[in-house]
């Protein structure tokens, strides 16, 4: 079993940066993919990225490629996303999720296949 708890959310301007956190209690983090997700009001939850058990396998959705980067610390069970240069359209309510993973190279990218998610956190971008 895995708790997902995000923070680091908020209200920033256009061009600003944020980090999101995602802490995770629970045995052998590292055998987790983790993935961030977010979904805007009235639409469908959305990959953002996702990075393999060791750090060693990373992906991201083109719409987030040279802007967000998404990291790990296995010591202390956390993921991050850092939002840069964030625009109003990444406006969303920002999910962390796991899923155990046979591979210390495998990601996902589909939100079905993920086991545990967090409560989210709330990203708003004023234009």
């Amino acid at each position: 079993q895995v708790h997902l708890v995000e923070s680091g959310g908020g209200l920033v301007q256009a061009g600003d940066s944020l980090r999101l956190s995602c802490a995770a209690s629970g045995r052998a983090f590292s055998s987790y993919a983790m993935g961030w997700f977010r979904q805007a009001p009235g639409k469908e939850r959305e990959f953002v990225a996702t990075v393999s058990g060791f750090g060693s396998n990373i992906d991201y959705t083109d719409s987030v490629k040279g802007r967000f980067s998404i990291s790990r610390d296995n010591a202390k069970n956390t993921v991050y996303l850092q939002m840069n240069r964030l625009k109003p359209e990444d406006t969303a309510v920002y999910y962390c999720a796991a899923v155990w993973v046979s591979s210390s190279w495998a990601v996902q990218k589909d939100p079905l296949s993920y086991d545990y998610w967090g409560p989210g956190t709330q990203v708003t971008v004023s234009s």
